[in-house]
């Protein structure tokens, strides 16, 4: 039985007897608390030592975890409550250093989720006015939502725009979304909601990653047992026609291709009229 027996102490208990029932095989003890009361303990829970009394001292129940005094973040666990969390676990009652006290579930507690009565998630107010993150300079303060106060800012390019103050701070945004939006368009060489750099990789012969023909603008219908051929230019898809032989649907392709050449073209005799222009510029500014 493991050192445990009629007469053992553990903190107020007294061990009577045997009952003749086992839990998980272990033998289950009838227990004489020093205040007169009586519990059923197993064996391995008499040897853990992990209840002391019948519950007459402790507000802690037989089988619950005791996190008394124990320190999570700025909360110290008091002790728990009749209360219980979405998920079935016990609310305990913690204070924290800023003098609040605040119910909280264990096992957001011993999972580290919460570290205080929510003092450390909701950052004092600055004085942010006039002041400039990124291309956003602060004209208003804007209150407080989800826990975080908000600033309504002013881009360079003259759109107003509410963001929060973290937001700010940690450098997450820095404009009313236009700075990302010309990123991308330089990344992709968008004139006229066409990307000149895929334009030009298709034109070399770069496959798009989705292609299983071999040949960009072309795939195969299964239900229609045909070969499709299709182009996509400046956001809309155009039908080129379906062919039962590969060849044709390419030569169809090839064929609708013309329209990029023609793009291409023009936006070379426009660069080039372009640098022309500056060039006379530089000249007459030159002779002045």
């Amino acid at each position: 039985m493991g050192g445990i027996g009629i007469g053992t102490r553990i903190g107020r208990l007294t061990v009577l007897e045997p009952t003749g029932e086992k839990k998980s095989r272990y033998t289950v003890w009838r227990c004489r608390c020093d205040c007169g009361g009586e519990i059923l303990l197993d064996t391995r829970c008499l040897q853990r030592g992990t209840i002391k009394d019948c519950g007459c001292q402790t507000v802690v129940r037989p089988g619950q975890r005791d996190i008394s005094g124990q320190r999570f973040g700025r909360l110290m666990a008091i002790g728990p409550t009749e209360e219980r969390g979405p998920r079935g676990s016990i609310i305990w009652r913690c204070r924290c250093d800023c003098g609040n006290e605040v119910g909280v579930e264990l096992g957001q507690l011993t999972a580290g989720y919460r570290k205080s009565c929510g003092c450390l998630s909701h950052p004092p107010l600055k004085d942010f006015i006039g002041r400039r993150f990124g291309r956003l300079t602060v004209i208003d303060y804007a209150g407080k939502r989800t826990g975080m106060h908000q600033w309504l800012c002013r881009c360079d390019c003259n759109r107003e725009t509410v963001v929060g103050q973290t937001l700010l701070q940690n450098g997450k945004t820095k404009s009313c979304g236009c700075l990302q939006a010309s990123i991308y368009r330089e990344n992709l060489g968008l004139t006229e909601g066409t990307s000149v750099t895929m334009l030009r990789a298709v034109k070399s012969g770069r496959l798009i990653k989705t292609n299983t023909s071999g040949y960009n603008g072309v795939y195969f219908n299964k239900k229609r047992e045909l070969w499709v051929a299709q182009i996509t230019f400046q956001g809309k898809t155009r039908y080129l026609g379906s062919y039962h032989q590969l060849a044709d649907a390419v030569k169809a392709r090839q064929r609708g291709e013309e329209i990029y050449d023609q793009f291409l073209e023009q936006l070379e005799e426009e660069a080039l009229e372009h640098r022309d222009s500056k060039e006379r510029q530089c000249i007459a500014h030159d002779r002045q």
